[in-house]
């Protein structure tokens, strides 16, 4: 069964647990979703007080943007705990971002403990292991997903390859096929490399053109960039429209756009796109 998922925003940010000063800066650095981590970021000896603290970055009357957060691992006796934390938390993430995910059963436990009366969060999986990957045309159908994040650095870590693109170009590309076929939106991994602004735009660009819909980041000067990326440009759109009002004209027969031959394929992409502007403006 697909199902269709809340779609999120393009730029992702994420914080550490422990680090409260920096939680405004997180949900006002204009990224669609903030998520405060208290997985990776944090050492396994904070993992009690990180859990504490970050209930205070989801307290706030009119959130500027949808907060996450990043639980730990169900395989660990931490992720345990979060469940039963976040379950008691007053005010409670609009979004779980849950690691190490290798079945639907993961989702579904996240689920299971947290759903309740007038709350349902968004859950999302980090696929970050071969595990995953292998698991992924289940995982992806997990009736409670609402989308897929790609964690490259355990996923290097754990095939003991490279970072760099064409190293993992293949992860990507089976996770952006998975997630489609579920009808779901993809994530990809923040880009490390917080000053380079150059090779933060060629990633996001990659990113766009494999099929991701966002990408996380972990420094506020990222956000504009990926947006700038992501959202569709005038010119995108205006083209788009050209080639559906060339379908409609054609009558769904292929055509002829600006010199390029354009079938049902590119009338489907270009509907699509044109309905994702509509619904922005």
């Amino acid at each position: 069964m697909t199902h269709t998922s809340r779609r999120p925003g393009r730029a992702w940010i994420i914080t550490p647990g422990l680090r409260t000063d920096r939680f405004e800066a997180a949900r006002a650095s204009g990224a669609s979703v903030a998520v405060v981590d208290i997985e990776d970021s944090v050492a396994l000896p904070d993992k009690a007080t990180a859990r504490t603290a970050s209930e205070a970055f989801f307290a706030l009357p009119e959130p500027p943007c949808t907060l996450g957060i990043r639980m730990n691992s169900l395989t660990t006796l931490d992720g345990i705990k979060d469940l039963v934390a976040l379950a008691a938390y007053a005010s409670r993430p609009d979004l779980i971002v849950v690691p190490k995910v290798e079945s639907a059963r993961d989702v579904e436990l996240v689920a299971a403990a947290l759903d309740a009366d007038g709350y349902t969060p968004d859950i999302w999986a980090l696929i970050e292991t071969p595990r995953a990957l292998n698991a992924l045309p289940e995982i992806t159908h997990a009736p409670r997903l609402g989308g897929v994040i790609f964690g490259s650095a355990d996923y290097a870590a754990s095939v003991r390859c490279g970072l760099d693109w064409d190293a993992l170009r293949y992860a990507r590309s089976a996770l952006i096929n998975a997630a489609t076929a579920a009808n779901i939106p993809a994530i990809d991994a923040p880009t490390w490399e917080i000053d380079d602004p150059d090779a933060l735009r060629r990633d996001a660009e990659r990113a766009k053109e494999l099929g991701f819909y966002g990408k996380g980041c972990v420094h506020p000067r990222h956000v504009k960039v990926i947006d700038d990326v992501f959202t569709p440009t005038a010119q995108e759109i205006a083209e788009a429209r050209a080639i559906v009002a060339a379908a409609d004209a054609s009558g769904g027969s292929v055509t002829t756009v600006d010199g390029h031959m354009r079938g049902t394929p590119f009338f489907n992409a270009a509907r699509a796109l044109v309905a994702e502007a509509d619904r922005a403006s």
